[in-house]
């Protein structure tokens, strides 16, 4: 069986339901919305990184609803897959420092049975949005990631207060002083304008009041100390609440506001389902009420891969892949492994520098992953990875991957990369961009790696 089998246009997705309780209802393959393995590909792009062609016949054969379940509860030992890697980590960060960390953070994506936990732990990276050049430290880094990763499709409140007395995300902010007369008002204005309220919600005074809750707290030694006597226990009036807080009553008063859980809902959709500003709120607000009521982020994900919503046109290739979705993707479904320290650098170069989002808002995706000068350097990234030689060696082969598919002719193996890259987004003829590479010396080989590097520059490979 090739990648063609049973696969139809992606754009053949049913339209965006308009009723917003529609929109979130369970998605069910029918007659006018089938079940393909352009869908299947859509999925697997959105929670994870990508994936191989065996990957992508089995979530075929699956459905969606079954395919989503593992995703959502891997049937392989995650727990135990991480416990190892957090080993790995630590020594890495030990020896080698940030750099390092970063190379074996993008091996963990592209080997972890959880892949949904890793692309979801990269959502709170850019949302908390700590600068991990303060840190000082890369295996504080490290412990960072770590505690996103804990609660990444869990409680928002434990994850929230856990940060709070997480150094990294201290430092990060400059947050890692704050003395009872001089509250410091970094982290404070950063939790309600960036991670939970939003800017307008808030007024100076909510962050002035916010900032001493939070006195007491410092890092010293590369550790969180609470220093009682350093701790404001006067009375503080938050967004119209009133009491003797401290940080974890901040989160609760955050938590409260009906406007954390529609931001958090509208950065999701995001994230997930388009490269739209700002959702409109009818349709964010069912999302919000279930995610006000039990701060399960995991159940929020958990409704949005489901839904009607997720597997309409509004949603497919409606998103930007990041540096680390497009240079992942490729390898995923090229079942390779490359230098992925080597990897860490280029992906910097195009915009996504692990560890240290742009701004206070975290990296703004979208249309503003690309410009002329970052689509250049997709295209040789791409043609660096299918080289065959240099930095990333021969590691990615796109014509034995056909051929272990059972794609022996030249035609066939066409046709299998063509599927297996673009999911029939675009009615290409396999066989016309097989004789445009053909001048390639290297026999059926190098062919196949220049049609894999011609298909990377495709617009519809730049879409998640």
């Amino acid at each position: 069986m090739t990648a063609r089998t049973t696969l139809s246009r992606g754009s053949e997705a049913g339209p965006a339901p308009a009723d917003p309780e529609q929109a979130w209802q369970p998605y069910q393959p029918g007659d006018g919305r089938p079940w393909n393995l352009a869908l299947a590909a859509h999925l697997l792009r959105r929670a994870g990184f990508g994936a191989s062609h065996a990957r992508l016949q089995q979530a075929f054969a699956a459905g969606p609803q079954r395919t989503i379940d593992v995703l959502l509860r891997p049937e392989a030992d995650a727990a135990a897959f991480d416990r190892a890697f957090d080993e790995h980590e630590a020594a890495a960060a030990d020896a080698g420092g940030e750099h390092a960390l970063r190379g074996w953070w993008l091996r963990r994506m592209l080997e972890t049975p959880h892949p949904l936990q890793e692309k979801t732990t990269l959502f709170w990276l850019g949302h908390v949005a700590a600068d991990g050049s303060r840190a000082g430290s890369a295996r504080l880094l490290q412990e960072h990631v770590r505690l996103l990763r804990s609660q990444a499709l869990g409680d928002t409140r434990i994850l929230l207060a856990s940060l709070l007395r997480d150094p990294a995300t201290l430092l990060g902010h400059g947050a890692e002083q704050s003395h009872r007369s001089r509250p410091n008002e970094r982290l404070a204005r950063h939790l309600l304008e960036n991670v939970t309220l939003g800017p307008g919600a808030f007024s100076q005074e909510d962050v002035q009041e916010a900032a001493r809750a939070l006195t007491g707290g410092f890092v010293r030694d590369g550790r969180y100390a609470f220093v009682a006597r350093e701790h404001d226990a006067g009375v503080k009036r938050i967004l119209g609440r009133q009491g003797s807080f401290a940080g974890d009553d901040l989160i609760d008063v955050l938590l409260e506001q009906p406007a954390t859980a529609e931001r958090l809902a509208q950065k999701l959709c995001r994230w997930l389902i388009a490269d739209e500003d700002e959702p409109e709120r009818a349709l964010i607000a069912p999302l919000a009420a279930a995610f006000a009521h039990e701060h399960d982020f995991g159940k929020l994900v958990e409704t949005v891969l489901r839904s009607n919503l997720f597997f309409s046109a509004r949603a497919y290739r409606r998103k930007v892949k990041s540096p680390i979705e497009y240079a992942l993707g490729l390898v995923i479904a090229l079942e390779g492994v490359v230098s992925t320290t080597e990897l860490a650098k280029d992906l910097a170069a195009l915009g996504q520098e692990l560890f240290r989002p742009p701004a206070a808002k975290g990296w703004a995706g979208g249309r503003r992953w690309i410009d002329e000068a970052t689509l250049a350097r997709r295209h040789n990234l791409a043609a660096d990875l299918l080289r065959g030689a240099g930095r990333y060696g021969d590691r990615l082969d796109p014509h034995q991957v056909a051929r272990r598919h059972g794609c022996e002719r030249e035609d066939s193996a066409a046709r299998f990369l063509v599927d297996l890259l673009l999911q029939g987004d675009r009615d290409l003829d396999a066989g016309a961009l097989l004789q445009a590479v053909h001048g390639t010396s290297g026999g059926p080989a190098a062919a196949a790696r220049a049609l894999a590097r011609a298909l990377a520059r495709f617009p519809e490979y730049q879409l998640a």
